[in-house]
């Protein structure tokens, strides 16, 4: 077990942020978290870390679960924050060399290290140039190559490909399943669905401060498969009757998100024809689709939000 979570729960003031959390994360996992901004992932990697005290319950590390975050577990871990925390006026050598001297590596092996890292991100070639004058994606590779200098058994990965174009991201997401093939374990969190079912082991849907499911992509999609899913695009929204589609027969559920309307009823339910009566009768029907679940789907299902919804955390 490479840490764990127990029963923990966090406050600000009178905030309820997580809301007695239990998580357990093995060796050699990619678990994807995922949640609405707001939703407590970056407290939990917080108290995970040791960064935030918790109110109640117990964070374990490597086993160790009394004194969790002392040096010699610290050490096994790499964070990459959401913020980038690399020195612009550095090159990514001078970054990244500054990054293995506070882990205490020295000598030849720090020197293989930062080498390692660079070369790892696909920086080899920019070892001398400063981070200042990198593009976005460089930059963010650059700050994965500081949390990788010193070989951590745990990465956690705070929304590491935020703002950034589709070469480097698909480059990071290369490199995160290279790591798992080399035994590193990764928390990664992420408002792009697409990344996790690339890379996830496991996924993990936290809303509201709690855990409301986790398993594989394809557990999780199956749990919805016997449900239809119809999707349809309207030219006013605000005008259509959700609430003559929610009183058909069937029906468990009807979302509405921007232009679109969302109906999850019974499978082969036979619906398409009413609902559509119901939608022109309101509003002008632009497209439609009956579409097969995606995790998307799932978390649209479970919280009545997509991913890019909410408050700020």
């Amino acid at each position: 077990m490479i840490a764990s979570l127990n029963g923990i729960v966090k406050r600000y003031d009178s905030k309820l942020v997580l809301d007695y959390i239990d998580l357990d994360i093995n060796e050699g996992q990619i678990i994807g978290l995922l949640g609405p901004n707001g939703a407590g992932k970056s407290t939990l990697i917080r108290c995970l870390t040791g960064m935030e005290p918790v109110n109640q319950g117990n964070v374990t590390l490597f086993g160790d679960g009394k004194k969790p975050f002392q040096n010699k577990n610290k050490e096994k871990i790499g964070l990459v924050t959401q913020e980038i925390s690399i020195f612009p006026e550095l090159t990514a050598q001078e970054n990244a060399n500054f990054f293995a001297g506070i882990y205490g590596l020295k000598g030849e092996m720090r020197k293989r290290r930062v080498a390692e890292a660079l070369a790892f991100v696909g920086l080899a070639e920019h070892t001398k140039g400063r981070a200042q004058n990198f593009s976005g994606g460089m930059q963010r590779r650059l700050n994965i190559a500081c949390s990788l200098v010193h070989d951590p058994k745990f990465l956690i990965m705070d929304e590491p490909t935020v703002g950034i174009d589709p070469q480097s991201r698909n480059h990071i997401l290369q490199a995160v399943k290279k790591l798992q093939r080399n035994g590193t374990t990764i928390l990664y969190t992420t408002h792009y669905m697409e990344e996790v079912e690339a890379i996830a082991s496991e996924v993990v849907i936290l809303d509201k401060g709690q855990i409301i499911t986790r398993g594989t992509v394809q557990d999780l999609i199956r749990n919805i498969q016997h449900e239809e899913r119809i999707k349809v695009e309207v030219s006013h929204p605000e005008e259509v009757s959700l609430e003559s589609i929610q009183a058909l027969p069937d029906v468990k559920q009807v979302i509405k998100d921007g232009n679109q309307i969302l109906v999850v009823s019974s499978a082969n339910s036979g619906h398409l024809d009413r609902i559509l009566t119901i939608i022109k009768e309101d509003s002008g029907v632009v497209g439609i689709n009956v579409e097969k679940a995606n995790l998307e789907d799932v978390f649209l299902t479970l919280t009545g939000r997509t991913l890019r919804d909410g408050g700020s955390a």
